[in-house]
């Protein structure tokens, strides 16, 4: 086999991944399955009583399959500006993403030890607020860069 060919069609492949993209018309489902998911949660904490922690993960995982269609679809005019906003946008989100995740724990015990006198435990941020976090700051700049370009 030709190393040259093998190379090129895994190239090839690699950047149909890279630039894969929804269609614009995406964008609104995203919205909609992120308002849906808003509501329902107000919804289960004000309006429903009993267990339902089964329909509080259901919500949180649809909120982020919203943010990410959202994240995922393209504008109506997609050039080489929009892609590299994008790229940097997503590169801002995951930057201060993981500081968040880093910082926000110690931030978290050391305003609880001083609200409560009692020690408080140590907790982990979980993984619907990272990935929740670092969507809101990835689809935040991109908007931002976009309108100050």
């Amino acid at each position: 086999m030709n190393t040259e060919k093998i190379m090129n069609c895994e190239r090839k492949s690699f950047q149909k991944i890279i630039k894969f993209r929804l269609p614009h018309r995406f964008m609104m489902i995203g919205i909609s399955i992120v308002l849906l998911s808003i509501v329902g949660m107000f919804v289960r904490a004000f309006a429903m009583e009993g267990d339902s922690d089964w329909l509080k993960l259901l919500l949180q995982k649809t909120l982020l399959v919203g943010m990410l269609i959202m994240s995922m679809s393209k504008d109506k005019i997609e050039d080489e500006m929009t892609v590299a906003l994008r790229a940097q946008s997503y590169a801002i989100g995951f930057v201060v993403g993981v500081i968040y995740a880093l910082v926000m724990p110690y931030v978290e015990f050391g305003v609880s030890n001083l609200v409560h006198s009692g020690g408080e435990n140590f907790k982990n941020l979980g993984d619907f607020q990272v990935l929740l976090f670092m969507l809101m700051i990835q689809l935040m700049f991109y908007h931002n860069l976009k309108r100050y370009r």
